[in-house]
């Protein structure tokens, strides 16, 4: 098994080459990988104490951010690499503040795998929710590096769980210390003969509870809302927009919306403003005179990336994309800690957050048009239910904080 493993690796390698020179994104992953041992020579000396965190991509970076920056202060003397896998993560944080070093992390073969802890030679490893890199545990667990799970997420139809899984069941050997988010991941992963679990739960709940401390204010976003009953429309996707731009261009005029699609290519953003036929304004324009009057518009198209969340604070409502695709949903928990209720697609069962939401009746969930509309016109047109909707996120969010304090009171008896 293997052998077969350290086959398709290679394969896949030789692929990627190729496809790179058709896909802009792969390209990205390809030529990146490039870059990463001359980065880390260039800040990471031999002589440097290092401690190593691993995200597949930017939902994981955010997700084990509240634990990198209490890493960072309980070992001020040591450096922090990050490292990602996806394009999507590195190439949105690669000049993060947090890390001394981020980088792609290279493919799983045995030779990247001995280069590049030998360039990193950290003293503790943390890998973020998921992902399993054979080459890289079993290189960690032959150097006896401390190996930790965080946030960490297992399903029955995993891999390791299954009878031919045990190649992937002796990769887990490697790690120290399991932290899951829920029962169900603790009792699979005792089933199969690992005790070393603790149920800490989800680090993103640490996260989306600073963003309250932070500054929010967007002058602009306020003077468009002018008091007006708003809906913030996150991360949508066309099958989204195809219902949303219906109730919007039938929507009364005193209500406003924000719409951050996840695609902001323009020639996507022209198609979606061209169907709406309520007033609108691309925040690129904007950016071009901001002197207009933003308040004189019904609809505000966000064209660019890194504001969505400042702009949740100003929301009476949100809906989040992608519950029409797979495998789904996109992050409700930054809409939820502002205490606003959320309306999204179907496919949500894999994100535990959105089936307990609505579960609770914090979240609504609409399969089509009619539902859509009908649980929009509720939350509009009856403030007591809107309130109550946004009590039950913004409780949830707060009753559901804590898990980084459960890995560091852990790790104090595991101290370096």
């Amino acid at each position: 098994m293997l052998f077969l493993y350290q086959l398709v690796v290679l394969l896949a390698a030789q692929l990627l080459k190729v496809v790179a020179l058709f896909s802009p994104k792969i390209k990205l992953f390809v030529e990146g990988r490039k870059e990463v041992f001359p980065i880390l020579n260039s800040k990471i000396a031999p002589t440097d104490k290092t401690i190593w965190f691993h995200a597949a991509s930017l939902g994981e970076y955010e997700q084990g951010l509240p634990v990198i920056e209490q890493i960072k202060q309980k070992y001020p003397s040591h450096k922090i690499v990050v490292s990602f896998f996806s394009p999507s993560g590195y190439e949105v944080r690669k000049n993060n503040t947090v890390a001394d070093a981020t980088v792609y992390l290279p493919l799983d073969t045995v030779s990247n795998a001995k280069q590049f802890i030998k360039a990193v030679h950290p003293e503790m490893v943390f890998f973020i929710k998921y992902e399993y890199w054979p080459n890289y545990l079993n290189e960690l667990q032959k150097q006896h590096i401390k190996t930790y799970l965080i946030s960490g997420i297992f399903r029955e139809n995993q891999a390791f769980f299954k009878w031919y899984g045990g190649f992937y069941r002796n990769a887990l050997k490697s790690f120290d210390f399991f932290f899951v988010q829920n029962d169900s991941s603790k009792k699979l992963i005792q089933s199969i003969g690992f005790n070393n679990v603790k149920v800490s739960g989800d680090t993103r709940f640490d996260r989306v509870v600073t963003i309250l401390e932070r500054n929010n204010t967007l002058d602009f976003i306020e003077n468009f809302k002018n008091q007006q009953t708003t809906i913030v429309i996150g991360s949508s996707w066309p099958k989204d927009e195809t219902l949303l731009v219906q109730f919007i261009n039938q929507a009364p005029e005193n209500i406003k919306f924000i719409i951050a699609p996840h695609n902001i290519k323009s020639e996507q953003i022209q198609e979606l403003k061209q169907s709406i036929s309520k007033k609108t304004l691309l925040y690129s324009n904007f950016q071009k005179d901001p002197l207009q009057e933003v308040k004189t518009y019904n609809v505000f198209l966000i064209d660019t990336i890194g504001i969505l969340t400042k702009i949740y604070s100003y929301a009476d409502i949100v809906y989040v994309g992608g519950g029409f695709g797979h495998p789904g949903v996109h992050n409700l928990l930054e809409p939820a800690t502002f205490g606003v209720p959320i309306v999204l697609g179907p496919n949500y069962s894999h994100f535990a957050e959105a089936t307990a939401l609505v579960k609770m009746e914090g979240c609504i969930s609409i399969s089509n048009q009619q539902e859509l509309n009908e649980a929009f016109d509720n939350l509009i047109f009856n403030e007591d239910i809107r309130h109550e909707k946004g009590h039950i996120c913004s409780t949830f969010v707060q009753m559901n904080k804590g898990a980084t304090a459960i890995i560091l009171k852990h790790l104090e008896n595991d101290s370096l």
